[in-house]
C-alpha cells in the first residue's frame, strides 16, 4: 500500500463525525418524549407544590413551537395519543378540530406497513416457533392497572392547549385562535386553581398577542385585562401580574392613553423579584415612554437603560433591543446629550438606527437644513417607530447648538444674519429665539433690540461654574446607582453563615460561663455577710 492511499477503517469503528454538521431535525418520536416529559413535570409541579417544575415546562415552549411549526400532524399525533387523552374525550376532538383533523403520521406509517408486509422466511419461522415453546404460561396474579391519561390534569390540559393555540397563531388562523384562547381563559378562570398561576400567565399574553396580529382594535380587552389584574392583586399572583401590567400599559400606549398609564403606574407595585427578565424589560421600555411623553427625560432614560440591560440576547429578541435604541437614543438627544457612536456600529442595531443617525448628526452639528432633509426623508420609519412626535421635538435642540455655534463664532451678528443662519421666517422670530437661549442659559450674549444684533459676552472659567459639580454629581450617581444593582445580583457562597453561627454560639457560652461566676460569687459573698450578723 502506498503512503497516498488511505488505510480502510478498522471493523467496528465509526467514522468521525463532522462536529460542523447541522443537528438532525427533530422526529415525531422526540416531539411526543417532550411533551409527555412536560406533561410529567406538571404533574409532579401539582403534586409537591412546587412551581419550579412549571417553570421547566413552560421553558421549553420555544423550541417546540419551531419543531411543531407547519407540522398540525405532529400535534395531533400527540393529542390522539391515548396517554394523553382518553378516546372518548371531547376535549381532545375539539382540538383536533382546531388542528383541522390532519392524518396522522403514525396511522399513515400503519397503513404503510400493512400493504407492503413480507411473506415470514424459514428461518423466522423457525424463532417464532421457538419463542412460542419457551413462552412461560400467563400467571393468575392480577395486573397492574393502566395509568391515568396525563390531560385528566387541569395543567396538563392548558399546557396542550397552549401549544394548538401556538399553532393557530404561526398559521395566522386568528379566528380560531381567538375562540380557543377566549374559552381557555374561561376554564382557567373556572379551575381557579394556584398551581396554574404560570401557564394563566402565557394564556392570557398569546390571548393578547393573537389580537394584535389579527390586526383588530384591542381597546376591547381593556376591561378583561383589569378585571384580571384586580383579581391577581387581590390573590397576590405576582406571575400574572408581571405579565398584565406590561400588556395594559402597551394597550393605553397604543390609543394614546397616557394619563391613565401614569396612574397605572403610580397605583400599582410590579414584582420586580419575581418577575422574568423578559417582563421586566418590557416594563421598564413602557414606563421609559410614558416619561418621555410627559418631559420627564432624566427618568425616562433612566427607565430605558434598564430595559436595554434586562433584555434577551440579541439573537434571542433583536426587535426589541431595536426600539429601545431608537427611543433612548432620542431621549438622550433630548436631554441634550450625543449617543456613542459604537451603538450605531453594533451589527444588530446598525440598518435599523441609520435613520436616527441622521438625526444625530444633524443635531451634533446644529444644521436646520441637514435636519429638515433626515425628517423628510424618514418620515415613514419614524412614524413606524412612533416617535415622530418625540422628534419634532429635537428642533429646539438643533437651534440652541447652532445658537452655541453662533455665538462662539460671532462677538457680534445681525439678527437678520441669525436669521438667515437658522432658516426662519422673519427677524422677529430670531430675536425671540435668541432671548430665550440666553435666558435658559445656553448662550452668553445680550440682544441690542434698537440697532437689531446680538452680541456675544468674553467665555469666562467654566471651572467658575456649576458645571463641573454637576457633572460630578451626575457620575456620582450613576456609580452609586450601579454598585446597588451589582449588590443585589450578587450570589453569596452556600453555608457562609456558618461560621458567624458558631463564633455566635461561643459567645454566648462565655456569656453562660460569665453569668455563673457571678452567681457563684454572690452566693459566696452573702455567706460571708451571714458571719458578722
Amino acid at each position: 500500500m502506498s503512503k497516498d492511499e488511505a488505510a480502510p477503517p478498522a471493523k467496528g469503528t465509526e467514522p468521525p463525525k463532522d462536529k460542523d454538521a447541522p443537528p438532525a431535525p427533530p422526529t415525531q418520536a422526540d416531539v411526543a418524549f417532550t411533551v409527555k416529559h412536560n406533561l410529567q413535570l406538571l404533574d409532579k409541579a401539582v403534586t409537591l407544590l412546587e412551581p419550579r417544575f412549571t417553570t421547566r415546562a413552560i421553558r421549553g415552549i420555544p423550541a417546540l413551537r419551531k419543531q411543531l411549526s407547519g407540522h398540525p400532524d405532529r400535534l395531533a399525533d400527540v393529542i390522539s395519543s391515548d396517554a394523553i387523552y382518553p378516546a372518548d374525550s371531547p376535549r381532545r376532538a375539539s382540538l383536533l378540530e382546531y388542528l383541522g383533523n390532519p392524518v396522522l403520521p403514525s396511522a399513515s406509517a400503519e397503513m404503510e406497513v400493512d400493504d407492503v408486509t413480507p411473506a415470514p422466511s424459514a428461518a423466522a419461522s423457525t424463532l417464532t416457533s421457538l419463542a412460542h415453546k419457551t413462552t412461560p404460561a400467563p400467571s393468575s396474579t392480577t395486573t397492574a392497572p393502566p395509568a391515568a391519561p396525563l390531560a385528566n390534569l387541569p395543567e396538563a390540559d392548558v399546557y396542550v392547549s397552549l401549544l394548538v393555540l401556538l399553532h393557530l397563531l404561526d398559521s395566522k388562523a386568528y379566528d380560531q385562535a381567538k375562540s380557543l384562547a377566549k374559552g381557555l381563559i374561561a376554564d382557567i378562570g373556572d379551575w381557579n386553581r394556584r398551581t396554574m398561576d404560570q401557564l394563566a400567565s402565557k394564556a392570557y399574553f398569546f390571548w393578547v398577542r393573537v389580537w394584535e396580529a389579527s390586526g383588530e382594535d384591542t381597546a376591547a380587552l381593556r376591561t378583561s385585562l383589569l378585571a384580571a389584574q384586580r383579581t391577581a392583586a387581590l390573590r397576590h399572583d405576582d406571575d400574572l401580574q408581571a405579565t398584565l401590567l406590561p400588556l395594559l400599559l402597551r394597550n393605553y400606549l397604543q390609543h394614546h392613553l397616557y394619563d391613565q398609564a401614569d396612574r397605572l403606574v403610580s397605583k400599582t407595585t410590579f414584582p420586580e423579584g419575581t418577575a422574568g427578565n423578559a417582563q421586566i424589560a418590557r416594563w421598564y421600555y413602557y414606563v421609559g415612554r410614558i416619561r418621555a411623553i410627559q418631559l420627564n427625560y432624566t427618568e425616562a432614560h433612566s427607565n430605558l437603560q434598564q430595559a436595554i440591560r434586562r433584555a434577551p440576547e440579541a439573537k434571542a429578541a433583536p426587535g426589541f433591543l431595536q426600539t429601545a435604541h431608537k427611543l433612548s437614543i432620542i431621549v438622550e438627544l433630548l436631554m441634550g446629550e450625543i449617543p456613542e457612536r459604537s451603538i450605531f456600529r453594533q451589527p444588530v442595531l446598525k440598518s435599523a438606527l441609520k435613520p436616527y443617525l441622521e438625526i444625530v448628526q444633524a443635531v451634533r452639528t446644529g444644521s436646520i437644513t441637514t435636519f429638515n432633509e433626515a425628517l423628510a426623508n424618514n418620515t415613514s420609519k419614524f412614524q413606524a417607530d412612533h416617535n415622530t412626535s418625540l422628534i419634532v421635538r429635537l428642533r429646539h435642540n438643533v437651534i440652541k447648538t447652532a445658537l452655541r455655534t453662533i455665538s462662539l463664532a460671532y462677538s457680534r451678528i445681525p439678527l437678520a444674519d441669525v436669521s438667515a443662519k437658522l432658516h426662519l421666517n422673519s427677524e422677529e422670530d430670531a430675536e425671540y429665539i435668541v432671548a430665550k437661549a440666553i435666558r435658559d442659559g445656553v448662550i452668553d450674549a445680550v440682544v441690542d433690540h434698537e440697532k437689531g444684533f446680538m452680541m456675544s459676552k468674553e467665555a469666562g472659567d467654566v471651572y467658575a461654574t456649576n458645571e463641573p459639580q454637576q457633572a460630578f454629581d451626575t457620575r456620582i450617581k450613576f456609580l452609586l446607582e450601579l454598585h446597588n444593582q451589582s449588590v443585589k445580583a450578587m450570589r453569596y457562597p452556600l453555608n457562609a453563615h456558618a461560621k458567624e453561627l458558631a463564633s455566635a454560639g461561643e459567645a454566648r457560652e462565655r456569656e453562660r460561663e460569665l453569668a455563673k461566676e457571678i452567681e457563684e460569687d454572690g452566693d459566696a459573698d452573702m455567706d460571708g455577710g451571714d458571719m458578722f450578723e
